[in-house]
């Protein structure tokens, strides 16, 4: 029989806490960069903020995804994960850059769908990239 730590079951549940801490952790940092409060935007029903909050979230789960699959330890995992975070949210700032003529975040606080929906795959395509880097 293995040992404790090889179970599993309790791979799963250590592998799942992690991800959620981090992306807790994630989705705060997002909150400090972005000019708008993302929760009380969604509360108030900001799709556009909805989407792109989405989009985030996808994105840190399928990037801790590939990382969980390509490695045994909960250490390198975490690594790997917290890698794609940073690669994601210079993602972000990218979109930001290669937009001038209109700011994101303002269009998303003014629930511009369409501003808010590109957010979105954005996230979510570039954690397909990080993810196939993920080795």
């Amino acid at each position: 029989m293995g040992s404790f730590w090889e179970n599993n079951f309790v791979q799963t549940a250590g592998y799942y806490s992690v991800t959620i801490l981090c992306m807790v952790v994630f989705l705060f940092v997002f909150e400090l960069v972005t000019k708008y409060n993302n929760w009380e935007e969604i509360k108030k029903g900001n799709v556009a903020v909805a989407m792109a909050t989405g989009g985030k979230i996808f994105g840190i789960a399928n990037i801790f995804r590939h990382s969980i699959l390509h490695h045994d330890g909960l250490f390198v995992m975490l690594g790997w994960g917290v890698y794609g975070f940073l690669l994601l949210l210079a993602g972000y700032f990218i979109f930001e850059f290669l937009t001038p003529k209109f700011k994101i975040d303002e269009e998303i606080e003014r629930d511009n769908r369409a501003v808010g929906l590109i957010s979105m795959v954005i996230s979510i395509g570039l954690s397909f990239v990080v993810g196939a880097g993920i080795y």
